[in-house]
């Protein structure tokens, strides 16, 4: 169902999500992208947060935004639980969607005994630790997971998990924000090189992530100090890395670049805001996560622009690379096989086809269909159906 046709057939909604923060993150931007479309298909779209950077764009947006601290945990959640409860009894709410942990457990103590009837979502976003307190995001009426990996990781170690409750949602990349074949201006390139003078002069390569140890940055330092030995004249850019809590491991990296021989062709960036432009200059997009991730937005958002992309085939990464991508596909650990994968792939990458890339419309259209089974009765959509395992 789109958001289009949700806005002419059946009743107006009230929904209510809730997440810890509005700000930068994967969750954050699905609880945004969801709101976006309950708005422009006429429903009333609320958000219960404690606030963060992206309230003013979801009130500007046409949502509302509540803020409770449902994030903090602390012997005041007590008083969240009592407030939320008369938020909900004032609302009246068709349904509630929980995209974590905390305020699934908030929820749920806020409708005990309180005599409302609401329709529950929640989405499992991450491959949580299994345990009592995670098991909560299995309790809903439905439950999405954000990909196939993630939906085989909660049956496997949920056994009582309804199967017929679950529905896998992908996040989808935006082609507007990541349009194919986007070029980089001369100037944009000039001022990047000037900022990054290690970028000049040979094949770009990119690894975006926050600046901890499962991002995988050894291995990338490993891969570009190989490929230059085998001739190709391969830089790097760590976009992400540098934050103010991370110094310590970011000399760390820079001590192995030296280590390597190769700290005259990496770069150490903070997080930017023209990550599309980076993209799109990058001969080759790297995801190299040790740890598996539920998804991979950084896959999505690159194949969008139509950008090769090489990462470690497990997880939520795996399954779009062998879906979409299959020349990126790795095996976790592999140097040898890392380093002839992206030889082939900075010689010779295979055309992209954007036309299959997850949108963020067919995410919109696949969460309000969930929405719909629930307050309408309607048949689920067949593309979210959960996939035997």
């Amino acid at each position: 169902m789109s958001p289009e046709r949700a806005s002419t057939s059946g009743p107006r909604w009230t929904v209510v999500q809730l997440i810890p923060r509005l700000s930068p993150g994967g969750a954050e931007r699905s609880t945004m992208e969801t709101a976006r479309a309950l708005v422009a298909a006429g429903h009333r779209s609320i958000v219960v947060s404690g606030g963060g950077r992206w309230v003013p764009r979801l009130k500007a947006e046409g949502s509302e935004h509540i803020q409770l601290p449902i994030g903090s945990k602390n012997l005041g959640a007590i008083w969240t639980v009592l407030r939320l409860r008369w938020l909900l009894q004032r609302l009246r709410p068709d349904l509630v969607h929980a995209r974590s942990r905390l305020p699934a457990w908030l929820l749920k103590l806020a409708l005990l005994g309180s005599g409302l009837r609401v329709a529950q979502v929640n989405t499992v976003h991450g491959l949580n630790s299994v345990s009592r307190y995670s098991r909560i995001l299995t309790r809903a009426d439905r439950v999405i997971a954000v990909s196939q990996t993630t939906r085989n990781y909660l049956l496997a170690n949920y056994p009582g998990i309804d199967d017929s409750r679950l529905r896998i949602v992908p996040p989808g990349a935006d082609p507007l924000e990541f349009p194919s074949g986007t070029q980089c201006t001369a100037e944009w390139i000039e001022a990047l090189h000037f900022e990054f003078p290690a970028l000049a002069g040979g094949l770009l390569m990119t690894l975006p992530g926050r600046g901890t140890r499962l991002k995988g940055h050894a291995d990338a330092l490993r891969l570009v100090a190989r490929v230059r030995a085998s001739g190709v004249d391969a830089r790097l850019l760590l976009l992400g890395v540098v934050e103010e809590s991370r110094r310590p491991y970011v000399r760390e990296l820079q001590a192995m670049a030296r280590e390597l021989q190769i700290s005259e062709f990496v770069a150490f960036s903070a997080p930017r805001g023209d990550v599309r432009e980076v993209y799109a200059a990058s001969a080759l997009v790297l995801q190299l996560s040790t740890r598996p991730e539920s998804f991979g937005r950084v896959v999505a958002e690159a194949l969008c622009l139509g950008r090769p992309v090489l990462g470690y085939a497990h997880g939520g990464v795996g399954d779009l690379l062998r879906e979409l991508y299959p020349a990126g596909c790795s095996p976790l650990g592999d140097l040898d096989a890392l380093t002839e994968r992206a030889l082939q792939l900075l010689r010779d990458a295979p055309e992209v086809d954007t036309a299959r890339v997850p949108k963020v419309s067919d995410s919109q259209a696949l969460t309000l269909s969930v929405y719909s089974e629930l307050i309408e009765g309607t048949a689920p959509h067949p593309a979210a159906l959960a996939r035997s395992s």
